[in-house]
């Protein structure tokens, strides 16, 4: 049981002004190369569909889960067969999610998630926080999960997952400079404590206010970087697979032997 997973580091939303068209062409052009290269699932980084530091543009541009951008993204995954996780900002009522869905080849949603931890106030002037962890899926026999971002730098977040049997962990990410370490360093140590493969998939260039990191990271549940960008525009293909799972769980025993009475 594996599953090939394609991660696209791209740098949406740059410019004057968001531009939806051609971030979803981007996430089109990744899809393609990605399928080809095999892989049956793209990743792409937080909120892609419309950039992630986009100031008041994202509450005005905040659509319902399974409505246009569903539809628009769900046409590129029919149009390449690959599942495919994607962001955008979800807006239910009067509240807007800082969202990620996932879609399958057909164009179905198989899963989605609202970010829990919301990163200061760039997250918190626009967004509500999310209330479900963990939210999880099936793909090519493994069990996939989904964090956002700052989600991961919580290792209650990684652990629930852990708990809960998630040997895939989805990370679509907004990192910005200075916190490069946290693709180089935590992200690695969050995959070998609780046991998991991460794809932890950044932006690169600037938007606005921010200078992201680039530094997309693939880690496997022994702590190996498996996968990493570096600053540029990139496409990373890794494989996560169930008999690597099961040799660095013999090897590790973490989960095993933790006294989760005493905490």
């Amino acid at each position: 049981m594996t599953v090939v997973v394609g991660m696209y580091q791209g740098p949406e939303g740059l410019g004057p002004e968001p531009d939806v068209g051609r971030n979803l062409a981007a996430i089109d052009d990744a899809a393609a190369r990605a399928a080809a290269g095999g892989a049956q699932m793209l990743v792409t980084p937080e909120l892609s569909v419309t950039g992630y530091d986009i100031g008041p543009a994202a509450t005005e541009l905040a659509r319902p889960r399974g409505g246009e951008y569903h539809a628009a993204v769900g046409a590129v995954a029919r149009r390449h067969g690959i599942a495919i996780v994607a962001g955008y900002p979800e807006r239910e009522g009067d509240r807007v999610f800082n969202a990620t869905t996932v879609i399958a080849p057909d164009g179905a949603e198989l899963a989605h998630y609202r970010k829990t931890h919301l990163f200061g106030d760039l997250d918190r002037a626009v967004f509500a926080p999310g209330d479900e962890l963990p939210v999880q899926f099936d793909l090519g026999g493994l069990r996939c999960g989904l964090l956002i971002c700052y989600d991961v730098e919580f290792p209650e977040a990684v652990r629930a997952h852990a708990e809960a049997g998630t040997d895939l962990l989805l990370i679509p990410t907004g990192l910005m400079e200075p916190f490069g370490r946290i693709a180089e360093r935590l992200v690695p140590v969050r995959a070998f404590e609780s046991q998991l493969y991460i794809a932890y998939t950044n932006h690169c260039g600037r938007e606005r206010t921010l200078e992201y990191c680039g530094l997309s990271t693939a880690a496997g549940p022994d702590g190996e970087v498996v996968a990493r960008a570096g600053r540029d525009e990139e496409l990373l293909t890794f494989t996560a697979d169930a008999e690597g799972l099961r040799e660095a769980r013999i090897a590790n025993t973490y989960l095993r032997d933790r006294r989760a009475d005493l905490y």
